[in-house]
């Protein structure tokens, strides 16, 4: 090297690095894919789920915006729901993100409450029974967007499980981020508006051309298999019960001093009042008994209807 070139050398410049190699596109170019695939979802995602759940959901394009992809990711913040999709021929990752307020409303809904009746939620951390009743409208987002992007093949779109924003591993370091672009849709009902969002590499919006599938407003249907799956899925999902049983007061001088082998006596004299409880929540009121070699409670009363106990175990 001659002597006082070092001086020249200068650090390629890595978004013109990523426009040469069509991984990074003008907002136009992005900003006509996006509106496209939010006309598409707009038109038809509505009939799907009025056709699927019975229930009357506002869809609408909210706009888009673009950055590197795990900056998008981080700014949806805490309380949203994050699926990691992939569509062979299309895109081998991608995510879909949902707001939880509106799942916490269509779950309400589909254990009956009325839309007047229901209070508009705050952003939070789904339980596990919400995931499991949100999982297949992610996955209608993601059928919808297959139709939309005409994948060769045929394939269907593979959703993995939903996490919470937070409990979302942190990228990793070494794995060099790609330019994206999310892609903004509210999504409404009663009295709640949230956001769903749909994460792309630029790289691959870039080679979209958007299809319009057929038959919209087709297979209306007040209730579905679809839909009565949804709710047998809430029922039959399991469910973590503890059971409390109230002690005799002790001092805190004795409670000190207990040792292996002491015995502390139920509070009540006859029958043993028990109270089960599933999430922190109070459900039943039993109590003790015994049958052959095992411990049982017996239900003696609920705190609510059945609808109420759901609700409880699920929030």
């Amino acid at each position: 090297m001659i002597a006082g070139t070092t001086t020249n050398v200068h650090p390629f410049d890595r978004k013109l690095l990523a426009r040469m190699t069509g991984a990074l596109g003008d907002d136009r170019a992005i900003g006509r894919v996006a509106l496209d695939l939010g006309h598409v979802f707009g038109e038809f995602l509505p009939d799907i789920c009025k056709a699927e759940t019975g229930l009357d959901i506002a869809i609408a394009y909210a706009g888009f915006r673009t950055g590197l992809r795990n900056t998008l990711i981080a700014e949806l913040g805490n309380g949203v729901l994050i699926g990691d999709v992939s569509l062979r021929n299309w895109c081998p990752d991608f995510q879909i993100s949902c707001d939880s307020p509106i799942i916490i409303t269509m779950v309400e809904a589909l254990l009956g409450a009325e839309p007047t009746d229901i209070e508009e939620p705050q952003p939070r951390t789904l339980s596990p029974i919400e995931i499991d009743v949100a999982q297949p409208i992610l996955e209608k987002i993601a059928d919808v967007l297959r139709t939309a992007v005409n994948a060769p093949g045929g394939f269907e779109p593979i959703v993995a499980r939903a996490q919470n924003s937070a409990a979302r591993g942190k990228p990793d370091p070494v794995v060099e981020d790609v330019h994206a672009a999310a892609i903004d849709m509210t999504i409404g009902f009663g009295p709640v508006l949230s956001t769903f969002s749909i994460i792309v590499p630029q790289s691959v919006l870039l080679k979209t051309q958007v299809v319009f599938p057929k038959g919209a407003g087709q297979n209306r249907k007040q209730k579905t298999e679809w839909t009565e799956q949804m709710e047998e899925q809430v029922r039959r999902s399991a469910v973590t019960i503890e059971a409390r049983i109230r002690l005799e007061s002790l001092t805190l001088e004795t409670i000190s001093r207990l040792q292996a082998g002491d015995v502390i006596p139920f509070h009540d004299a006859q029958d043993v009042r028990v109270d089960v409880n599933a999430n922190g929540r109070d459900l039943y009121v039993c109590e003790f008994g015994r049958s052959g070699a095992k411990y049982t409670v017996r239900v003696k009363d609920t705190h609510g209807s059945e609808q109420d106990i759901l609700r409880h175990i699920m929030s």
